[in-house]
């Protein structure tokens, strides 16, 4: 009997050793009945039996051998992507789930082997076509599994996230009616700086999360657009960079016309996490160099550091998140204490913007990032 004969007419013995399989595989399956336990095997192998049945070129084959999409099956794949979401929610880990489908292989070959008589050569072709299905089904579960596994981390890290939010707010409020109060000594007043100094950096470092997690998660980064000058937000910024670092001197300049409409939050963000890239990944001397360009439509905003050049192997992945120090090594005066979302959230930024954002970075000229955003959305 051909193999996807067998498999139609023996499915039900076969979900049975399934179920008995999966029984095993604790603590989960502790608290799971038969029907939750049997899942979407069924449906996986009589999706995988049509599959077998299905002409295939030997091009196809190399194809599918080779994780293409080529000659997919659909049913096959949904069923056994609804599979590894169902198995992460009811807690299986992703060993478990996966040794489901080892199970299954060996279960559906051992049956089939007890009943034949004589081997056949297309006996083969099935054998290969079977496990061609059965690879597709269990790397449509272990991807469906792992989408969820991100998605849930995510949704934690933004539970955490948020949650943070109040205590950091606490101890900086704390430290700020602290610092108001008479009598205290220049020691004192040097730990209390500390500490609204070290809570600023951490509710710094939790919004950064936030917007990261809300971007995996889908949601694009909102904005309300406002009226604002671009070169008073650029001088904020600075100030607020000078209070962190007392010894470093930006230099900024702004020609043109600077007024538009943007949302000053993000802009803020932006520029706190442009300025301190560049204070952080610059040559010890901190010398920067903010440059602010007004034109009719458009303002341009330019962010430079001297410094050891980022390595041209590391440009493509500039922005991406969780990119750590770009130069740990490399003449810069201030090891790196952030997530690594800096630069990831100025791309955030500019593209809610519907702005562009490059960065030239070489030996001798240094590192230079230019923004350029519509002054309307």
């Amino acid at each position: 009997m051909r193999l996807s004969d067998f498999i139609a007419q023996n499915v039900d013995r076969i979900v049975d050793e399934w179920e008995k399989f999966a029984a095993t595989l604790t603590p989960a399956a502790e608290s799971m009945n038969s029907l939750e336990l049997r899942d979407h095997a069924k449906a996986i192998l009589l999706a995988a039996a049509r599959d077998m049945n299905t002409a295939q070129t030997k091009a196809e084959q190399i194809a599918k051998a080779q994780g293409e999409d080529v000659g997919k099956t659909p049913t096959l794949d949904q069923a056994a992507a609804s599979h590894g979401e169902l198995r992460h929610t009811v807690g299986f880990d992703l060993v478990q789930m996966t040794s489901e489908f080892r199970h299954l292989r060996a279960t559906v070959i051992r049956f089939w082997a007890e009943s034949l008589t004589s081997p056949q050569t297309a006996h083969f072709t099935d054998m290969i076509r079977f496990n061609e299905a059965i690879d597709e089904a269990l790397a449509e579960s272990t991807a469906a599994y792992a989408e969820r596994v991100t998605r849930s981390r995510d949704i934690f890290l933004a539970i955490l996230g948020h949650d943070l939010r109040a205590p950091l707010q606490a101890i900086s409020m704390s430290s700020e009616v602290l610092m108001r109060k008479a009598g205290i000594g220049d020691a004192e007043m040097a730990y209390i700086k500390r500490i609204k100094s070290s809570s600023k950096h951490m509710a710094t470092m939790v919004s950064d999360l936030l917007e990261f997690v809300r971007s995996r998660l889908g949601v694009t980064l909102p904005i309300e657009r406002n009226p604002m000058e671009m070169t008073v937000a650029c001088r904020d910024a600075i100030d607020e960079a000078i209070a962190g670092q007392p010894d470093c001197d930006p230099e900024f300049t702004s020609t043109g016309d600077t007024q538009g409409e943007w949302d000053r939050a993000r802009i803020d963000q932006m520029l706190q996490n442009l300025i301190g890239n560049a204070l952080q990944h610059g040559a010890a001397t901190h010398k920067i160099r903010v440059s602010l360009v007004g034109s009719e439509s458009h303002v341009s905003l330019s962010v430079h550091n001297d410094g050891e050049p980022i390595a041209q192997e590391a440009i493509g992945s500039i922005f991406d998140p969780l990119v750590r120090s770009l130069n740990e090594e490399a003449g810069t005066h201030n090891p790196s204490t952030s997530l690594g979302l800096g630069l990831f959230i100025v791309k955030e930024v500019v593209n809610a913007h519907q702005g562009s954002i490059t960065v030239t970075s070489n030996v001798g000229d240094g590192t230079t990032f230019t923004v350029v955003l519509p002054k309307k959305g």
